[in-house]
């Protein structure tokens, strides 16, 4: 019996045994074998270098660019600051140095026979060239004739002058050629001075208007009677009165302005034109006589009022009295002439330039300009405005026919326009107009 049990567990132990081989030999096959390598641990001799961080790199500053200077001159007739003509275009050197990096403006102030009988024209360019000047304005008529002969002395100057007609295609004496390097620009001023002329005829109370002339040639001619044609149209279409009963009086003073023992007093004749009778008064000088004198005859309390002319800022001197102001506004045309000088594409013109009529007193785009002044009413600007429509829509020209001129002599015919050079060149003052014509 015990021999029995042994057996049995002699037998478990086998059958175990045989299990456990199979086990391995199943494992063993299903299995890749992993092959071996010898694993090398190098260990550093020295401590690894631990780099500090760095920061980017910086640029290098760049430098400025390098403005170009730009030197240009501007030569006066009177003071830069007369309130008129010659601080108009000081005004306009300015604008350009505003817009021009690196431009500066040479001055000379009062180039006439009476403050600097010792100065020349030829002079004063000489020594704004000497200072670097590539372009100069001669900014009056009187500067004409010497503009045309310094400008052909000195070809590489660029020579604007003001007013000036050397090089109109128009003009009467296109066998003389002008020098190449010469320029002409001008304010187109005529329907300012309509709009003046409008505002005096509604609102003059005895009828006659007075204009304080300067010296008299084509242009303070055709500027006058520009006036005139504005008051008597208004005179008649808008206060429905007899344009042939409205007086409009001229005196010249002999100049541009005040020149003590050369020129009439403009202080004196304005005093004589109110004296006449003339309750509204028009300059047409580079200063504002006109107005001052109005103004103290109104502290007197006469009833008079005035229309300055040339700056926009005229009005200031005597506001309570002023109707407003026709004015010049140099600057746009001034810029652009230098711009194309600084860029080298300047080509010599003639140019006669209006207002923009969408904005006339906008400083960077209206040529010349009109601005209501204090004295004028409410009523009497929605008038003007209308008038103002009519000459911006063109359904109003005041230069149509018939004008005859101041001898009975017919000017312009019936229901005809006039065209330019007529209105330019005109030889004599106007029927109706009291005043010298030469």
């Amino acid at each position: 019996m015990f021999n029995k049990h042994k057996a049995v567990l002699l037998m478990l132990a086998l059958t175990l045994m045989l299990l456990l081989s199979a086990c391995q030999q199943a494992a063993t096959a299903t299995t890749e074998p992993v092959p071996t390598e010898d694993v090398v641990i190098s260990i550093p001799t020295t401590p690894p270098v631990i780099e500090e961080p760095t920061e980017a790199p910086t640029e290098e500053p760049t430098a400025e660019p390098t403005v170009e200077p730009f030197i240009f001159g501007m030569v006066l007739v009177g003071p830069k600051n007369d309130h008129g003509w010659s601080q108009a275009h000081y005004e306009a050197g300015q604008y350009i140095e505003e817009n021009i990096p690196g431009a500066k403006m040479i001055v000379f102030e009062s180039l006439n026979s009476a403050d600097k009988p010792e100065a020349t024209l030829e002079g004063v360019v000489s020594d704004m060239v000497s200072q670097g000047a590539t372009l100069i304005f001669t900014t009056s008529d009187e500067f004409e004739e010497d503009t045309t002969t310094v400008a052909a002395n000195r070809p590489d100057i660029i020579f604007i002058n003001a007013s000036g007609d050397d090089t109109w295609d128009q003009r009467p004496n296109l066998a003389v050629k002008p020098p190449a390097n010469l320029g002409n620009v001008m304010g187109r001023m005529e329907d300012m001075k309509a709009i003046a002329g409008c505002a005096a005829a509604l609102t003059t109370e005895t009828g006659s208007i007075g204009y304080l002339g300067p010296l008299i040639n084509d242009e303070t001619r055709r500027l006058t009677a520009s006036a005139y044609l504005g008051a008597r149209y208004c005179y008649d279409n808008y206060r429905e009165e007899t344009p042939g009963e409205l007086k409009f009086e001229v005196s010249w003073i002999g100049f541009w302005f005040n020149i003590p023992g050369f020129t009439l007093d403009p202080t004196e004749v304005a005093n004589q034109l109110f004296d006449g009778g003339t309750d509204v008064l028009i300059s047409g000088i580079d200063t504002t006589e006109a107005l001052d004198v109005a103004g103290q005859r109104a502290e007197k309390e006469e009833a008079v009022l005035a229309i300055p002319y040339d700056y926009e800022g005229a009005c200031d001197k005597a506001p309570e009295v002023c109707l407003g102001v026709p004015f010049f506004n140099w600057g746009p045309s001034y810029l652009k002439i230098a711009q194309s000088i600084k860029d080298g594409t300047w080509e010599q013109s003639f140019e006669w330039l209006g207002p923009d009529w969408a904005d006339m007193t906008n400083p960077d785009t209206s040529h010349v300009g009109w601005v209501n002044g204090p004295a004028l009413t409410d009523d009497v600007k929605a008038t003007l405005d209308t008038f103002i429509s009519g000459l911006a829509d063109g359904s109003i020209n005041v230069w149509t026919g018939p004008i005859n001129l101041q001898d009975g002599t017919e000017y312009i015919a019936d229901g005809v326009e006039a065209p330019d050079p007529l209105i330019w060149y005109l030889p004599q003052l106007l029927e109706g107009m009291t005043g010298s014509s030469k």
